[in-house]
């Protein structure tokens, strides 16, 4: 990486690659690059990773990649939770759509574990690596242009401007991606008619087994185990958070033991509005996912609904599959386009597949007052020896499908490389 200064007081740097954002996306591509010998730059307009991030999920396919690079032992101790389960409450029934365990192997299970924890350990691993340069605080606004092909980006930081040159340029920016505005790339909408409100909640004093979501009432609480307390949610129709603070708080919580009623006895913590957070769900994804000298991949290339808790797994899918694509190319200079290409040739079947999905399950199933409100609280006799029969079946389709995905990334040559330094401690 070479550093210089410009006449304005605008830093400037030179590198092969560099990613504007410091997610999962842009921190694992970061990483697999620079051990694969490629100099990279890591923009984070943050300067430390420590917010509220309600995607605390590492799916098995994600943990695989984790042992590939020969860090899953590393990682392991940091989980606050091993799930090798997925259990439901509908209605009062206690089903269990999904075990993990059907997946076979070291990682088959879902780890818990708070994104900025994960993405601090990122960082740190390849921080050992010479060719790998993390600049927070660096919010990227622009793209730099040469002869109609991005040449790197411009980004605002604390101390002035910085502007970072670069065969190739990585947007990783989020679902609201400024850089992919900048480059003019379409977004394709799939309407879903539900948001989320999220909060915390205390643990009740008799914890029920670890439940990953209650459905009653016509309602729908998640409760994801964060050790000490509930990283919990409650869905409500699209647009309808208005309507739910000028119904009141009482009504909230009145809304929340609806479905969950053993939260009765810890939901008086939830006093105040800014205790509960937004999160308007989208799903769409960009038509093009490049340009001559520009890649998206991640939530600025598909925003994913929480269903299935996939979003940060389907980005280290985009990151794996884009370093085994580029590696090769990026150690000469400037990729091909052709190139870029095909990484959204990959990517793109799979990402659709699983937006499919998930906007079929919120249209018909995963909904305030959808089919599950009609569910009713005992079923013949008949009716739960065929649920015990399927069962089986059910959980093993779902462990690959939510654990693995629709296309599972590996990779290439994964053969654990020597890591020298401070940054092996985790």
């Amino acid at each position: 990486m070479a550093d210089r200064g410009s006449g304005d007081g605008t830093r400037a740097l030179r590198t092969r690659c560099c990613i504007a954002g410091g997610g999962p996306a842009g921190m694992v591509l970061g990483y697999l690059l620079a051990r694969a010998g490629v100099d990279v730059v890591v923009l984070e307009k943050h300067t430390d990773f420590l917010r509220d991030f309600r995607g605390d999920t590492i799916h098995p396919s994600t943990l695989e990649v984790f042992r590939e690079l020969g860090l899953f032992e590393q990682l392991r101790p940091l989980l606050q939770n091993e799930v090798r389960t997925l259990d439901v409450v509908v209605n009062g029934h206690r089903v269990t759509p999904v075990d993990f365990a059907t997946l076979g192997g070291p990682c088959a299970f879902l780890g818990l574990m708070p994104q900025w924890d994960l993405l601090d350990f990122i960082a740190r691993q390849a921080g050992a690596f010479p060719g790998f340069h993390l600049v927070m605080g660096a919010e990227a606004t622009g793209l730099l242009w040469d002869r109609g092909a991005v040449s790197g980006v411009r980004a605002r930081t604390a101390e002035g401007g910085l502007e970072v040159r670069a065969d190739l340029t990585v947007a990783a920016d989020g679902r609201s991606s400024t850089l992919r505005h900048q480059a003019g790339m379409p977004v394709r909408e799939s309407g879903v008619p539900i948001d989320v409100l999220w909060f915390r909640l205390p643990k009740p004093a008799v914890e029920p087994p670890p439940t990953l979501a209650y459905l009653d009432a016509g309602e729908m609480v998640l409760t994801i185990d964060r050790g000490s307390y509930y990283q919990s949610g409650m869905l409500i129709p699209k647009g309808g958070f208005t309507r739910v603070r000028a119904e009141g708080m009482p009504r909230l919580r009145e809304r929340v033991v609806g479905a969950a009623p053993f939260l009765g006895e810890v939901v008086g913590e939830l006093r105040e509005w800014d205790q509960v957070k937004l999160l308007t769900v989208q799903v769409n994804r960009a038509t093009r996912w490049h340009r001559p000298g520009m890649l998206l991949i991640g939530d600025a290339a598909h925003a994913m609904s929480p269903a299935f808790g996939v979003g940060i797994n389907l980005a280290v899918q985009d990151a794996v599959a884009a370093a085994n694509l580029l590696t090769r190319a990026l150690r000469h200079g400037p990729v091909p386009e052709a190139t870029l290409a095909a990484v959204q040739r990959r990517r793109e079947r799979p990402t659709v597949a699983m937006q499919s999905l998930q906007v079929l399950l919120h249209r018909q199933v995963v909904r305030p007052g959808g089919p599950a409100a009609g569910v009713p609280r005992s079923f013949p006799r008949p009716v739960r020896l065929l649920g015990r029969a399927a069962q089986p079946i059910v959980q093993r389709l779902a462990a690959r499908l939510v654990g693995r995905g629709f296309r599972p990334e590996h990779v290439a040559g994964a053969v654990p490389v020597r890591r020298t330094g401070a940054h092996d401690r985790t």
